[in-house]
């Protein structure tokens, strides 16, 4: 039930997003956002470290998400720095959980090229006084998606892997609107990514099995 609230509200904002409704899209995004810490916390999120650090990860999203509801540049680089603070609490989230290295440094050879690649795409659009953030910006998600993978691994769970890769992929369509071409076609491709890939890693809040098998 929460995940579907979740859905509708993202599909509501962006139709809000679409007809240019300022109240409405703030309204959705926000009440989208707090769906997947709802549905965290309903998981058993509260129950372990893993749990309550990835609520962290969680929250600290949300709080990104609002301040890139305006489009002054004060706002985007506070969403900057919180979405940075997420991905590092996301990677303390995946090593409290277990990594397997093995997965981490393979996944680092593609996610290494990928971020490369991005770099070089969107470095030359980027002001100066973001160039700093943006670069820091893209180290953090590039180690969360690597140990995204590499946690997936270890716990045979593939949907860590594609949350952490959807998360990636969705921030290129964020730096692509922000820096590179604006246009609707951007959330409308990233934010699922984004929604989808955080209510992956919701649902997957509770604690680990051989934490259970412990109590």
């Amino acid at each position: 039930m929460l995940v579907l609230a979740t859905v509708l509200a993202l599909v509501l904002h962006l139709a809000a997003d679409r007809a240019h409704l300022r109240v409405g899209r703030a309204l959705t995004k926000t009440a989208a956002s707090a769906g997947f810490i709802a549905i965290a916390v309903d998981a058993g999120a509260l129950a372990s470290t893993w749990g309550q650090v990835l609520l962290v990860a969680l929250g600290l999203s949300m709080l990104g998400d609002i301040f890139l509801l305006s489009r002054a540049t004060k706002m985007f680089a506070s969403g900057l720095v919180a979405f940075l603070l997420a991905h590092i609490a996301y990677g303390v989230a995946f090593v409290v959980r277990g990594i397997d290295l093995t997965a981490a440094a393979a996944a680092a050879v593609v996610v290494a090229a990928l971020a490369l690649g991005t770099a070089r795409w969107v470095l030359p659009h980027v002001p100066d006084k973001l160039r700093a953030a943006v670069i820091a910006y893209i180290f953090a998600v590039s180690g969360m998606a690597i140990l995204a993978v590499a946690a997936g691994y270890a716990a045979q769970s593939p949907a860590l892997a594609v949350a952490g890769v959807a998360f990636f992929i969705s921030d290129l369509f964020v730096a692509r609107h922000r820096f590179v071409a604006r246009g609707f076609i951007n959330r409308l491709i990233g934010l699922p990514l984004y929604y989808g890939a955080q209510i992956l890693f919701a649902l997957h809040a509770a604690p680990p099995l051989a934490a259970l098998l412990a109590c």
